[in-house]
């Protein structure tokens, strides 16, 4: 198993930028795929960005391409998500998770607690 801590999340005006941060435990952190998932007051958990094991493939939702970018860091366990032009509605719960199933659709197994992040107009 993975355990997944994330961080960086804060307050911020729209433009600005934010760099989260999702800290991983155990051995075997870069055969996961990883993601970045959020979640808005009344709605549905939404997709955010993916990377695979090696960080040689990324994609994005549509909402966030262009200003989101996912990264990672396999030596330090740990993936990133930088987010810059944040808008208004970026405003959300952000969650990493970890897949390890290797098939899609994704399962994600492991997930997060969450880190907020708002944006301010």
């Amino acid at each position: 198993q993975v355990q997944l801590v994330e961080s960086g999340g804060g307050l911020v005006q729209a433009g600005d930028s934010l760099r989260l941060s999702c800290a991983a435990s155990g051995r075997t952190f870069s055969r996961y795929h990883m993601g970045w998932f959020r979640q808005a007051p009344g709605k549905e958990r939404e997709f955010v960005a993916g990377i695979g094991w090696s960080g040689g493939r990324t994609r994005y939702a549509d909402s966030v391409k262009g200003r989101f970018t996912i990264s990672r860091d396999n030596a330090k366990n740990t993936v990133y998500l930088q987010m810059n032009n944040l808008k208004p509605e970026d405003t959300a719960v952000y969650y990493c998770a970890a897949d390890e199933s290797f098939i899609v659709p994704l399962k994600y197994e492991y997930w997060g607690q969450g880190t907020q992040v708002t944006v301010s107009s």
